[in-house]
């Protein structure tokens, strides 16, 4: 069982368990030194909510030579990186994968698999997953694409 988060774990994250790829993912998307830019007197574009629209629509503007303001109050990736698409998915392929190995013996004449899957493993592999791909949808990889990037809700 992982360790329980520390005091400095940002109270906006709730990704239990506290473990090195849920830190790593943390640092990514949401890092808690993160300094806000000074904002600038206008933008040509100000984006609300750092998920798959938000994050191609920043990109997209910044690499057109917009200026380009991206607020996100949680996790950068939205629900596709951090709840939703790469945990789904890796979810759905672990299953798929016991299902094709319990149906090997009837169907391919392979060896009998019997007893349950590890679930913790599969759920260890999908929060390593999701550190992996974080860096694709970081704070940081966003400030280096020229847009400027602020953490908290947007008013």
């Amino acid at each position: 069982m992982a360790a329980p988060a520390p005091d400095d774990w940002p109270s906006s994250v709730a990704l239990p368990p506290y473990d090195e790829h849920n830190a790593r993912l943390v640092a990514n998307v949401a890092p808690r030194d993160w300094r806000d830019p000074v904002a600038r007197d206008r933008y040509h574009l100000v984006i609300v909510g750092a998920g798959t629209a938000g994050l191609v629509t920043a990109a997209v503007a910044a690499a057109l030579g917009a200026r380009v303001a991206l607020v996100e109050r949680h996790l950068f990736g939205g629900d596709c990186l951090n709840v939703g698409c790469v945990p789904s998915k890796a979810i759905i392929g672990a299953a798929r994968a016991w299902h094709h190995v319990r149906q090997a013996a009837a169907e391919f004449g392979g060896p009998v698999v019997s007893g349950d899957g590890d679930v913790g493993a599969v759920m260890a592999r999908l929060r390593r997953l999701r550190a992996e791909i974080s860096p694709v949808d970081s704070v940081e990889r966003y400030r280096s694409l020229g847009v400027d990037v602020f953490l908290g809700s947007a008013t």
